[in-house]
């Protein structure tokens, strides 16, 4: 999954990254290229996190749809990208039945994208179900 992150620099302080899409998550970094670095390890601890508690990993949305919020006015602005199939530090393999012709696009797919089969395959469950959440949780308002 590939997160957008706001940088933001405030005089006498380092970079500081804000996840618009991950309440509660930062990082920060002395330079630009450090602050991306530790915010992929903020990222991969949080969502790891969720992970571990059962709870739903919210779902990336497009830089330009966080570009016309005040917050972020003047942020430079970056991705980093998670594999969810990484992060659980206890795997494990599972079978599954699948149409020939599906498995052969979703491999595809998954190359055409820098993934593996079950990176793509866990990001996809994710989002239909983070997906699917937002929808029950719009009905219940």
């Amino acid at each position: 999954m590939k997160y957008p992150i706001a940088i933001h620099k405030d005089r006498d302080s380092d970079y500081g990254v804000t996840f618009p899409d991950i309440p509660g998550c930062f990082s920060a970094g002395s330079s630009i290229e450090e602050a991306i670095i530790n915010a992929q390890e903020a990222a991969e601890c949080h969502i790891e996190g969720l992970l571990m508690d059962a709870e739903p990993v919210p779902v990336p949305s497009p830089i330009e749809q966080h570009r016309a919020n005040p917050e972020y006015r003047e942020c430079i602005w970056a991705v980093v990208n998670i594999d969810l199939s990484k992060l659980s530090s206890r795997s494990r393999r599972i079978n599954i039945t699948l149409p020939e012709r599906l498995l052969t696009t979703i491999d595809h797919f998954a190359k055409k994208c820098g993934e593996s089969r079950s990176g793509l395959l866990a990001r996809a469950v994710t989002d239909y179900m983070a997906s699917h959440q937002l929808n029950e949780q719009g009905k219940q308002s």
